[in-house]
């Protein structure tokens, strides 16, 4: 591939395996599309996407991919990874990426997000972890200065604490939510407590069920 390359779009393939020697020298890269292919985890090598220095934009979806993707370059700022197979997200396959701004995990198999997950990427605007296998709220939301958006709708959420979402008190240092979505989870909007929202300013930002 020319090292003048900007953009590699390879959807529709039959790709199954992701070697670093592919993607070494190619300084100028910033976006990378691979969905639809018979991508495993076990054919993405740790550390494949590293040779990208200005990488800002991966989208790997439709693949059979179980697990987030080990040794992703520090420089990106979004990741999609909609539509596979992930069941879990490990705290350190987040690590070091403290650019990213948009994290797409929709769409996947995912029960249980690390402890600890959203404190490796403290940029984090918008989180997608809609149609999924969670049981609750993924922990540390309250806790992170930043985020604003967060899909949490078609999931297996019975419950939500009251500090879910807003770090404890009125702590105006959190940036408010523009977007939560609660709706097709088996809690009721009744069930929750009022003050659990009371970092977010505009009553329109919130969906749960019917209500808005």
């Amino acid at each position: 591939m020319p090292k003048s390359l900007q953009e590699l779009r390879a959807h529709e393939n039959e790709i199954n395996k992701i070697k670093k020697s592919v993607f070494s020298g190619l300084n100028n890269v910033i976006v990378v599309e691979l969905g639809t292919n018979p991508l495993k985890s076990s054919g993405v090598e740790n550390g494949a996407f590293q040779g990208m220095k200005k990488l800002s934009y991966i989208r790997i979806s439709d693949t059979n991919i179980t697990s987030v993707p080990k040794g992703l370059p520090p420089s990106l700022t979004e990741l999609h990874l909609d539509g596979n197979k992930i069941s879990k997200v490990d705290a350190d396959s987040l690590n070091g990426l403290n650019n990213l701004a948009k994290l797409g995990l929709g769409f996947n198999s995912i029960s249980s997000v690390d402890n600890g997950t959203l404190s490796n990427v403290p940029h984090l605007r918008e989180l997608h972890l809609n149609n999924n296998e969670l049981d609750k709220v993924p922990g540390g939301l309250g806790e992170h200065k930043y985020i604003q958006v967060v899909y949490l709708h078609n999931n297996k959420i019975a419950a939500v604490g009251s500090n879910d979402f807003c770090p404890p008190g009125y702590n105006t240092k959190k940036a408010s939510y523009s977007g939560v979505s609660l709706f097709s989870n088996p809690v009721q909007y009744w069930e929750i407590q009022p003050s659990t929202f009371r970092c977010i300013y505009e009553r329109s930002a919130i969906q749960i069920g019917n209500y808005k």
